[in-house]
């Protein structure tokens, strides 16, 4: 099952509040980092996606901009 943007961003959240409460084990607590960091390189990984979409989008609107100014 493939997990959203959303989801491991609010996982990524509860690990992180779960560590600043120190209220787990160490064990429990290197546990929960690694899979925040794997948490996070997803995260950054969609992000990434997303901001690659969004210029293409963009340039894309450029140039039928330009496109139009030319022809009017």
């Amino acid at each position: 099952m493939t997990t959203t943007f959303e989801e491991n961003l609010a996982a990524l959240e509860q690990i992180v509040q779960s560590l600043e409460e120190g209220t787990v084990t160490l064990d429990e607590s290197l546990k929960a980092f690694e899979k925040g960091i794997k948490l996070s390189r997803s995260c950054q990984k969609e992000l990434n996606r997303a901001e690659k979409k969004v210029e293409v989008l963009v340039k894309e609107n450029d140039e039928i901009k330009g496109k139009e100014t030319f022809e009017t």
